[in-house]
């Protein structure tokens, strides 16, 4: 592993490098399909509905415009977006770079929307969703509630899962408009979003470039090695719900795994951190910790990033994958980190890059 200090020593990148021998060419086209790939697509999968897109001009600032939008997902679940792009992109007749932003447990879209202006100044096309029982979609109370029904029913997946299924399908949207340059699509997400931005990004290939921030982990070296409280923390309500559903006055690990194979089925065998991120090779992914991160413990982290270092020097690709480990910091993502994340989305997707991503 070569680590080097950027941003006067703040933060530490570092670029996992395995030594393989012979490498893939660097334009080596990745597989469609895949095993692991195609279980997580099955487990998800829903009735495709149209997608039946509203779009309303909502104003414009310093040369933005914004636009609130929504897309149909299920017979009975509309997505709510906001969308942030330079004014001309709407009659400049070209396709533009695109980057959806997700965010964290307890938030919703318009959270999003300093960073949004920040890369519409940078001329991609920037759009925030609510994820599922969030925003416009729901109160806390109602996450909670439909996580307790999740482990009691197993028919839907509201954490994370659905809201991977939601970005499939505003790609699908997003493919559809002029403006758009379905080759170009980033993601980037935060703690629950980043979760989700791992998980999207090694199911749909047509994610061009991924940064998760604080959500990259081995969900089973947490359940492992008792490390799992933090992260069940973020759902705590409906966590004790399914606890007391099933007669449980004190959940252990051996619990939070019967929890998560009815809410998150996979997640800490088939689709955890470890086997999902190197399905994201060769396409350029960034990695973003806090050094103290409870919820995303760097042992967990390091599994991870191994696997999927292995994988881009498979590839041929290893300038492709970097990880960030802030110092002395915890569940959050500092100024510089997110400056760091702007410029590697600007070299790999932006309107001056030419590396090929595929």
């Amino acid at each position: 592993m070569h680590i080097r200090s950027r941003f006067g020593g703040l933060i530490v990148i570092a670029i996992l490098l395995a030594s393989l021998g012979a490498f893939a060419r660097a334009d080596a086209p990745q597989a469609v399909s895949d095993p692991t790939r195609d279980a997580f697509l099955k487990v998800i999968d829903r009735p495709r509905v149209p997608l039946a897109p509203e779009v309303k001009a909502d104003g414009a600032d310093a040369g933005i415009a914004r636009f609130q939008f929504s897309y149909a997902t299920q017979a009975d679940q509309r997505v709510p977006g906001i969308l942030y792009e330079r004014e001309q992109f709407a009659r400049d007749g070209k396709r533009h770079p695109v980057v959806i932003a997700l965010h964290g447990t307890g938030g919703k879209k318009e959270g999003e929307a300093t960073l949004l202006k920040r890369l519409a100044n940078l001329d991609f096309i920037a759009i925030a969703i609510d994820g599922r029982y969030h925003g416009e979609r729901g109160k806390p109370a109602d996450y909670n509630a439909a996580i307790a029904k999740a482990f009691a029913q197993g028919t839907e997946h509201p954490m994370y899962y659905d809201t991977v299924w939601d970005v499939m399908r505003l790609i699908d949207y997003l493919q559809t408009r002029p403006d758009v340059d379905a080759s170009r699509i980033g993601l980037i997400g935060f703690s629950k979003g980043g979760i989700e931005t791992w998980l999207a990004a090694a199911a749909d290939t047509r994610i061009a470039a991924a940064i998760p921030c604080i959500g990259v982990q081995s969900f089973e070296w947490a359940l492992d090695n008792n490390a799992w409280p933090a992260r069940v923390a973020t759902v705590q309500k409906g966590f004790n719900a399914a606890a007391r559903s099933s007669g449980v006055a004190h959940p252990d690990a051996a619990f939070v795994r019967r929890f998560y194979d009815r809410v998150l089925p996979g997640i800490y065998k088939t689709f955890d951190g470890p086997q999902m991120l190197p399905l994201i090779s060769p396409r350029p992914l960034m990695v973003i910790n806090g050094e103290t991160d409870d919820k995303n413990p760097l042992e967990g982290l390091k599994l991870c990033t191994d696997a999927a270092s292995i994988a881009y020097e498979r590839d041929g690709v290893p300038d492709r994958f970097v990880v960030i480990i802030e110092p002395k910091t915890g569940h959050a993502v500092t100024k510089d980190a997110m400056g760091a994340a702007m410029d590697f989305f600007a070299k790999w997707i932006g309107n001056e890059s030419k590396a090929p991503v595929k």
